[in-house]
């Protein structure tokens, strides 16, 4: 029992003190911005909402716009992910065609190659299809099936399941829609959830990609937003910054606390329970 108390009390500590930037940027959002760095504790010397208020209505558009579309942004990625990840790792590990193994092996290689190598030509394709400065080129794709890492996910989740249930099914007349639709998409709730999980959190934290494509501040994203207030001399409006990262984390911690659960169950299920 003493070692398992010293264990546990050893990761907390590790843990806070990985929690402590975090901590101090929350801290720092109810600071006045003279005290933010004269005060390196975390309890304020004194509180005060205007870095909330300011940061809020610091460009136009609000804030608040860019929460808007940052959330637009992820619901379609999380909606696209989806759909198309699932009905492509239903065809990898429930159809047979030609080719399959290698074209399973193809769509591997891509997680391998990182997305800096393919801006530029994106970029171009993009350019010439009249989409720069909308949020086509950040959705879009997610309904091709072109995150890899899901569609791997989903098809060795699948590959677990029995596929006397697809016999059962194809004997009572069903086809392979149905047969997705009404016996295997049920049960990959995991998986799907797992996948909802990482598109919100990943497209909500994404930076790089509306850079590229996002030119009217009208469209911009969180991420862009908060970057916005930082000038071109570097000096930043910190407490307002802080502030705004403060809300900026909230949906993420929230999306993640709430669906936790189904994270757990969605990496650790190998098959179904009995």
């Amino acid at each position: 029992m003493a070692r398992g108390l010293t264990a546990h009390s050893g990761l907390l500590l590790f843990g806070l003190l990985m929690l402590y930037p975090v901590l101090w940027m929350i801290s720092s959002s109810f600071k006045t911005e003279d005290t933010i760095f004269s005060s390196p504790g975390l309890w304020p010397e004194s509180f005060t909402l205007d870095n909330y208020a300011q940061g809020w209505s610091a460009f136009d558009p609000g804030f608040g716009t860019f929460f808007v579309n940052s959330f637009v942004i992820t619901a379609l990625s999380i909606i696209g992910n989806l759909l198309s990840c699932s009905l492509a790792a239903f065809a990898f590990a429930r159809l047979e065609f030609r080719f399959k193994r290698t074209l399973f092996a193809l769509m591997l290689l891509t997680i391998m190659i990182p997305i800096h190598a393919i801006a530029v030509p994106q970029y171009l394709l993009f350019t010439q299809l009249g989409w720069v400065n909308t949020i086509l080129p950040l959705v879009i794709p997610k309904f091709l099936a072109t995150d890899a890492f899901f569609v791997f996910l989903m098809t060795q989740f699948m590959r677990n399941l029995p596929r006397e249930l697809d016999d059962a099914a194809k004997i009572d007349g069903c086809g392979f829609f149905t047969i997705f639709g009404r016996i295997i998409l049920p049960l990959l709730l995991p998986a799907i959830a797992t996948t909802a999980i990482f598109t919100f959190i990943w497209t909500w934290n994404d930076f790089f990609t509306p850079l590229l494509y996002l030119n009217d501040p009208t469209t911009y994203t969180v991420p862009l937003g908060l970057r916005a207030f930082q000038d071109s001399s570097g000096d930043s409006s910190w407490g307002a910054l802080f502030a705004m990262s403060t809300l900026a984390i909230g949906p993420v911690l929230g999306f993640f606390i709430l669906c936790q659960r189904f994270l757990i169950n969605g990496i650790a299920t190998t098959g179904l329970k009995a």
